[in-house]
């Protein structure tokens, strides 16, 4: 009797072989042995999930248009493709649902039994997607347009360009700069950054060359170059310029490091930074002195001078970043608005750091 057992259970097929010739015994034993449902009348559900379909919505949208009009030809000519284009798309959802969708006649494509069942369902899918385009293509929202700071001259520039079309609504937006920038854009959570760009950014993001600001001196009126119309970039060698605002790491103190670097400059970022007034306060007393953007909106001070910097004069370059997905009907206008002020970086008389100067170049 053991060697009977056992020569049934050697002449078994191996359940996990694919394409056995011999079908498994139908005895008690053997199921309980090939199978890991304990009851057959509740099987288990299998270990392993299909994963679900993503459907190609320009394929079914194909689909959809070759029912209407019958011929490949008809149907890529309203969809503005090639026919080859609209078989492959066709081809490519027969593939992805494992059916057949049409069979050619004479008088053009007819639909299958799973065409017609998968017809009022593509139609479905190709509606909703038209209405959620329409329905964001119709929402009327300002452009959110981020300045880092709203007495920076970029809120200029956006008031010119708001005089040129003034029946656009824009949102003016403040933040960090640069650390903020690729994720706000990311996000749609803004739409527009003014600020200089450094290092590499997300391959989404997009940006032009879009102000070169001149960078003045600030003294207090008793400063002995307060009298001076201007003030060549020499004659500040070896001097300390306070700047308690430059936030390490940030874009612009890394500026004023490259600034201070080349003209023997040290930038003094020690603080708290109190804010504007008592910067202006502080510089207007005699303590310190500073630099400031040209059409910077000082606070109001009578013992504050403010001076051009010359031979060279250092220029701040800020950018015009966005992600190049977006597709606000305002943002190209602001982006050929900004093109057609820019006025390039000029090496003879102005100086900006050499990573800048390839993107602000003529």
């Amino acid at each position: 009797m053991h060697v009977e057992v056992h020569e049934r259970i050697h002449e078994r097929p191996h359940p996990f072989v694919v394409g056995s010739a011999r079908e498994p015994e139908h005895s008690t034993r053997g199921q309980a042995w090939l199978s890991n449902n304990r009851h057959t009348d509740n099987p288990q559900p299998e270990v392993v999930q299909r994963a679900p379909l993503d459907l190609d919505l320009g394929a079914v949208r194909a689909f959809v248009t070759l029912t209407e009009d019958r011929y490949f030809s008809e149907a890529a000519t309203r969809l503005g493709i090639s026919q080859q284009a609209i078989s492959k798309r066709i081809a490519k959802l027969e593939s992805d649902l494992g059916v057949r969708l049409f069979f050619r006649t004479r008088s053009g494509a007819e639909l299958t039994g799973d065409g017609r069942a998968f017809l009022q369902h593509a139609r479905s899918l190709v509606g909703l997607a038209d209405q959620a385009v329409d329905l964001l293509r119709s929402r009327s929202r300002a452009l959110r347009v981020d300045v880092l700071d709203t007495r920076l001259r970029t809120v200029d520039l956006l008031q010119a360009f708001h005089r040129t079309a003034e029946d656009i609504d824009i949102e003016i937006l403040t933040s960090n700069g640069l650390r903020s920038a690729q994720t706000a854009l990311t996000r749609g959570t803004a739409d527009a950054f003014f600020c200089r760009v450094t290092g590499e950014l997300n391959e989404e993001l997009r940006h032009i060359p879009a102000d070169l600001g001149p960078v003045h001196l600030l003294v207090g009126r008793d400063h002995p170059l307060a009298g001076l119309a201007q003030v060549e970039m020499e004659r500040l060698s070896g001097s300390t310029v306070w700047m308690p605002g430059n936030t390490p790491g940030s874009e612009w103190a890394d500026y004023y490091d490259h600034l201070g670097s080349t003209f023997d400059i040290r930038i003094d970022t020690s603080g708290p930074d109190f804010g504007w007034d008592h910067f202006v306060e502080r510089i207007a007393a005699g303590e310190h002195i500073g630099f400031g953007g040209e059409g910077l909106r000082l606070p109001w001070h009578p013992h504050i001078v403010q001076i051009p910097l010359v031979e060279p004069s250092p220029v701040y370059p800020c950018s015009l970043l966005h992600h190049r997905q977006n597709h606000h009907p305002v943002l190209d206008r602001l982006i050929r608005f900004v093109e057609s002020r820019f006025r390039p970086f000029d090496p003879a008389r102005q100086w900006l750091p050499a990573p800048d100067r390839p993107a602000f170049a003529a």
